[in-house]
């Protein structure tokens, strides 16, 4: 499978002008059977009171079905929405050309940045299949939690899609490769550049192989892509010459 991951310039608060930028930025793109984009990639990382967020029914998700069609391919990313009571979440979509779709509630939230003041947590653990590919669904802070993402034998890639700073950015490059490596599993990491009222980014967006190698990464500090491939063959072989995960201790998250 041929995955392209987008590092993306978001504009705080302009849900509009990031759909429009991301319509240039996808056109000129990689073909792929998959595109992935960051964390919140319409708003920012809207945890602050009175940040702009989506309220239903998102224009952004209507945007990735409409791409996802022109383009035939799945997108993935995160939307900053409001649900009814008042409370937001950071919602994860995976859209398929069809307009069909699967969502995850990103379940740990960013404390330190206020976001569960603002937001309500996840309590569901989401795989979805693709072209053959199973990929869990996760979001930035949920990269610090290897028991929440422990791979049971059951998905073949981690997508992490993230608004991870710069000052944090050795941590960042050190556990997306940690997680590739301990769940035997490729990694598809989708950081944002540029800067928001609280932090600057510089990127780090990388698909990771199980051996925890680089098979691709954008340049740092601007806009661009990691493009690359998803081989189940290269996967199932590693698995049959070094099963680590056949030895992993046997406790279980609902």
């Amino acid at each position: 499978m041929k995955v392209n991951i987008i590092q993306q310039d978001i504009l705080w608060g302009d849900p509009e002008s990031n759909l429009r930028h991301l319509d240039g930025l996808l056109d000129g793109a990689p073909r792929a059977d998959l595109h992935v984009l960051p964390e919140m990639f319409t708003t920012g990382f809207a945890t602050l009171d009175g940040a702009t967020v989506e309220k239903e029914p998102s224009a952004g998700l209507a945007w990735m079905q409409r791409k996802a069609a022109q383009l035939d391919t799945a997108l993935a990313g995160s939307i900053a929405l409001e649900i009814p009571g008042g409370k937001c979440v950071n919602r994860f979509y995976f859209v398929r050309p069809d307009g069909s779709f699967d969502h995850y509630d990103k379940r740990h939230l960013f404390g330190y940045g206020g976001e569960g003041e603002r937001f309500a947590a996840g309590e569901r653990r989401i795989i979805v299949e693709w072209r053959g590919v199973r990929f869990l669904l996760a979001v930035c802070y949920d990269l610090r939690f290897p028991v929440w993402l422990r791979n049971r034998n059951d998905y073949d890639a981690i997508i992490f899609v993230a608004n991870w700073p710069d000052v944090r950015r050795f941590a960042w490059d050190t556990l997306v490769r940690a997680r590739a490596i301990e769940n035997a599993c490729y990694v598809l990491a989708a950081n944002r550049v540029g800067t928001d009222p609280t932090c600057n980014y510089d990127g780090g967006t990388a698909l990771i192989g199980p051996y925890g190698e680089t098979l691709a990464c954008a340049p740092d500090g601007q806009e661009g892509f990691a493009g690359g491939e998803i081989d189940l063959q290269h996967l199932a072989e590693y698995h049959a010459k070094f099963p680590v995960l056949e030895d992993a201790d046997g406790f279980r998250l609902q």
